[in-house]
């Protein structure tokens, strides 16, 4: 076995590979860019008696992409082996190759593999090959926005332009007419080019109603290859995954094993060898047809892990050593229930557009009997970068069925505080609750359809008010309580006398709750409208989670103070809280309301980016929906286009700025 691997990534996936090499007696060894000099991944590869090189400055292009500084790394330190993690290097086969020369073990697919479903032109024509179900459109390369157009009128729109080196959403748009078509190639083009280097597109259509199912298949170098069940991909923005489960909700055992056997018969088409995932597109008729083919370890893999008990991560190792699989496909079993919430630093109430900065506060929720698990890359006071993806961490969570298992996701979700900077888990809670996710009824269009317009505030607004009048009323009592205690004032009022507050819920439109507060022995019983509520909480003051026993359940608030008041999280439901004696509660209602400023004259970044285009100058008269400028923010390009006509009055910023979230970047008439 080898004795010291090392780990060619960064973030969660680099510490996750870490203590499985460190579990097997493998020594792990770190590479790191500048900016990730405190990272996480470099801390766990020293805590776990490895080592850690630097590899070069911020930019990825220049670092974690340097074939000769990754092989410099292992020289250095005698590493025998490297695992690539997802994206990076790989599915890169220059690196492979040059790996293979150098005498050093790659923990991936051999070269002509990676060749072979790297490109996804090549890749269908394999499928064909070998018998694979593949979606009917045009595989050859498209460069001119009309030929563009006259091929999607032959397949017939909808369709999607592909790059055909792309992955993790980048180089994808769906084209529903001629105009969409022409600028939806130049967007992909640029995308593929920037960020793999490789600007091929090709077209194929677009499959309405789809879910996005892929199969794990995990093969050694002795002509053996099993399937490990599927996962179900369904849950996206912007062809991004978001959530994964194992199994699927909408599979059955036939169609499950169709998807399997050919997921099989590609990889052997191709002489596969370690971890790899087969991607299906599948209608609502459960026909499916091949996607793609992953020749690394996806960054689901978790779900997959959790039901079938496998170490995905030891076996690629040693199907690498050239050891036999331990199993064969009759061996393998799906138990119980798993699903996997990306945490992103976007702002879900943007439009999920990319945020940076540092985490102020970062506390993960509390595994309970191993149903919780965290693979996280970053930790209080980390900074999260434009240079990299916008990952956090991933939260996967395991139940004996699907029910039970989404009830542990809402929990978790509850108990994960993060703050410093925009992240998608206020979405994240929302959508565990959603019912038409409880009911397994997903498509790829689900986010599209249910969150039009991100996450807004309809989505965030409490199903019970009363309840949560109940708990702020209970937190600002032990504030109260506190203040009391801290200025000699509590043997001037006694701390058991009940006491009548209003809570105004909300922040312009209030809603106004009384309750009837008394203190117990061994918590607090609220009366609202004759409805009684007992809380029961050993929470004290400075705690940003409320964690109650309400009428016998188990509930987690997160809390964050705001003003005279503070903001109150539960559930995928989030407001404003304000509590006052009743006897006070009638000045409140004097109060003004103070609108925000103005700012409906102005184009504002949407996100922290870089501004690449700028297509108007002062003077220039647009119309509703003309595209203004393009920002670029974790190598996605964004077009930002005009909501309504009107006249360029001034250019706040120029081509080749960076641009701050809100900053102005176009002032209308």
């Amino acid at each position: 076995m080898f004795k010291k691997i090392l780990i060619a990534n960064r973030g969660e996936i680099a510490c996750r590979v870490m203590r499985t090499a460190h579990k097997m007696g493998i020594t792990p060894v770190a590479v790191y860019s500048e900016a990730d000099a405190e990272a996480l991944h470099v801390k766990t590869a020293l805590a776990l008696g490895g080592e850690a090189v630097p590899v070069g400055p911020a930019a990825s292009s220049e670092s974690y992409l340097v074939i000769d500084r990754i092989v410099e790394a292992c020289k250095q330190t005698g590493a025998e082996a490297v695992h690539p993690g997802y994206g990076f290097l790989s599915e890169n086969k220059n690196f492979a190759l040059r790996l293979e020369k150098e005498g050093i073990a790659f923990i991936g697919p051999p070269v002509g593999a990676i060749e072979a479903m790297g490109d996804k032109i090549e890749s269908k024509k394999i499928a064909q090959a070998a018998g694979v179900n593949t979606v009917p459109g045009h595989l050859a390369a498209v460069t001119d926005p009309e030929e563009a157009v006259r091929i999607s009128k032959e397949i017939g729109y909808p369709v999607m332009l592909k790059a055909s080196a792309g992955g993790g959403g980048k180089g994808m748009r769906l084209a529903w007419n001629d105009a969409e078509a022409r600028s939806g190639l130049v967007s992909a083009m640029n995308e593929g080019r920037n960020s793999f280097g490789d600007d091929r597109v090709f077209i194929e259509k677009f499959i309405e109603e789809p879910r996005h199912i892929e199969i794990q298949v995990m093969a050694d170098g002795h002509g053996n290859c099993v399937y490990l069940g599927e996962r179900e991909c369904s849950i996206q923005r912007r062809h991004q995954k978001v959530i994964e489960e194992a199994p699927s909700p909408f599979l059955d055992e036939a169609t499950r094993k169709a998807m399997g056997e050919q997921a099989v018969a590609l990889s052997k088409q191709v002489n596969y060898r370690t971890a790899g995932t087969v991607e299906f597109i599948v209608d609502k008729n459960r026909n499916f047809y091949f996607l793609e083919m992953n020749t690394r370890l996806q960054v689901e893999h978790p779900v997959t892990e959790f039901v079938t008990g496998f170490d995905l991560v030891e076996l690629m190792i040693r199907v690498t050593n050239g050891e036999k699989l331990p199993f064969t496909q009759k061996d393998v079993t799906l138990k119980g229930w798993a699903i996997e919430a990306r945490l992103y630093a976007e702002d879900a109430e943007r439009g999920f557009l990319p945020s940076t900065g540092r985490l102020s506060r970062y506390i993960e929720p509390g595994a309970q009997d191993n149903r919780v698990r965290v693979d996280s890359g970053c930790y209080e006071g980390a900074e999260i970068s434009m240079f990299y993806d916008p990952m956090i961490s991933k939260l996967i969570v395991g139940g004996k069925d699907r029910a039970e298992a989404i009830q542990e996701m809402r929990r978790a979700i509850d108990g994960y505080h993060v703050r410093g900077l925009s992240h998608n888990m206020p979405f994240l809670a929302n959508l565990a609750k959603h019912p038409r996710f409880a009911e397994g009824q997903i498509t790829t269009n689900f986010i599209a359809e249910e969150y039009p317009d991100g996450l807004t505030e309809d989505h965030l607004k409490p199903e019970d008010s009363g309840l949560f009048a109940a708990v702020a009323a209970v937190i600002q009592d032990r504030f109260e309580a506190r203040e009391r205690r801290l200025t000699g004032q509590e043997e001037n009022r006694a701390p058991k006398l009940p006491t009548d507050y209003t809570v105004f819920l909300g922040d312009k439109d209030l809603t106004e709750v009384t309750l009837h507060l008394e203190r117990l022995a061994d918590g607090t019983r609220l009366t609202i409208d004759g409805r009684e509520i007992v809380v029961e909480s050993g929470w004290k003051p400075g705690s940003p989670i409320f964690r109650a026993s309400i009428d016998g359940a188990e509930r987690l608030f997160q809390i964050d103070r705001d003003g005279a008041g503070f903001v109150l999280s539960h559930d995928g439901a989030r407001i404003r809280a304000l509590v006052l004696e009743s006897r006070h509660a009638k000045l409140r209602r004097l109060m003004p309301y103070k609108p925000p400023p103005d700012m409906s004259k102005f184009l504002l970044s949407p996100m922290p980016g870089l501004l690449v285009r700028l297509m108007v100058q002062e003077g220039d008269t647009v119309e509703a929906g003309k595209e203004l400028a393009v920002v670029e923010a974790m190598k996605m390009e964004n077009v930002l286009r005009a909501t309504s006509g009107g006249t360029v009055l001034k250019a706040h910023a120029a081509e080749g700025d960076s641009l701050a979230v809100d900053q102005p970047i176009l002032e209308f008439e």
